[in-house]
């Protein structure tokens, strides 16, 4: 019996020296829990999930909770509301949020996509596709005065094409059922991202025909942002998100496509790898994603120059109030 009993103890006391060696790695209960609302699920995303997959938040102390919140206004309503610290949408709502008088307003504090990440989807097959080919069509846009469709506008502008005169846009269709619209009938063009373009081609419902980032340029897509009171408060939080985003960012940097893929299948199980890889390669070859998570003057500005374009801003807000760069 008492040999029996020194045994166990021997037994317990090795149990403890392998916790206290070799602590549980997946244990999150020393980890700070944070909630984001990301506008959509999208390869476009895609230096946010290799944050995310290869530990980089777990790296900074972040336990991480993506919840898709589809449309930015609604992102912004879910931060606004507390229930999630951070939002990730277009810039575009803060300002919003901002010229709506609120108070403890939105700021954003760090930018992961410069071009426009929807690729424009054709119902028939076209053979050297140009700008002017849409002349005269119906494009299912997004919503009126988000993003995407203040980008689309702007790229029809850039390429010699009135947006409220040469085309016909539909901005009524929510940003979540644009392509269940365009394979139920509606359009002879959509713009969807990835893997929502690359969805539809497969299926024999449409053609890419072009990439809207490319048509469009260099502006300021989506970013992350939380309230100011929130950023003010949690320095650290804010701090080490953006460490963890910029990994994200060098990650995909400095690796192939087929490498990326791996890294983030994850989050987009029903794609096979190289349907994956293939998506991340458009992405990059349009030169998506930032250097850094550092959003300029310069951009910013450059942002509210489309909207005021679009009808959708009357004058500019200072980005000395809306963006906050200190942790960049």
């Amino acid at each position: 019996m008492k040999k029996i009993l020194t045994i166990f103890i021997a037994f317990i006391l090795l149990l403890v020296i392998i916790f206290v060696l070799f602590p549980d790695k997946d244990n999150k209960s020393d980890k700070t829990k944070i909630k984001v609302a990301e506008v959509t699920h999208s390869i476009f995303y895609t230096p946010q999930y290799v944050a995310l997959s290869e530990g980089y938040f777990d790296e900074v102390g972040l336990d991480v909770e993506l919840l898709l919140i589809p449309g930015a206004d609604k992102v912004t309503a879910a931060v606004l509301s507390g229930d999630v610290e951070i939002g990730f949408c277009g810039p575009e709502a803060t300002i919003y949020v901002y010229q709506s008088g609120e108070k403890d307003y939105l700021k954003t504090f760090a930018q992961l996509t410069k071009k426009d990440g929807s690729f424009l989807v054709s119902r028939e097959k076209i053979e050297d596709f140009k700008v002017t080919d849409l002349i005269g069509k119906d494009i299912i846009g997004g919503r009126k005065g988000g993003m995407p469709e203040m980008t689309f506008e702007w790229a029809l502008r850039e390429n010699g094409i009135d947006p409220k005169k040469d085309v016909n846009i539909d901005t009524s269709i929510a940003f979540a059922a644009m392509q269940g619209a365009f394979i139920g009938g509606t359009g002879d063009f959509v713009t969807l991202f990835e893997p929502n373009a690359s969805e539809v081609e497969k299926e024999g419902y449409g053609y890419v025909v072009a990439s809207v980032g490319e048509l469009g340029g260099i502006a300021p897509y989506t970013a992350y942002n939380a309230r100011s009171s929130f950023i003010e408060e949690n320095p650290e939080i804010i701090e080490s998100f953006i460490k963890a985003i910029n990994k994200g960012l060098k990650f995909v940097r400095e690796n192939d496509s087929m490498t990326i893929a791996k890294s983030i299948h994850e989050q987009f199980p029903s794609m096979s790898l190289d349907d994956l890889a293939n998506s991340i390669e458009r992405y990059k070859k349009q030169d998506t994603w930032n250097e850094t998570t550092k959003l300029t003057e310069e951009s910013f500005n450059h942002l509210q120059e489309i909207m005021i374009l679009a009808g959708e801003l009357k004058e500019k807000a200072p980005y000395e109030d809306l963006v906050d760069n200190s942790f960049n």
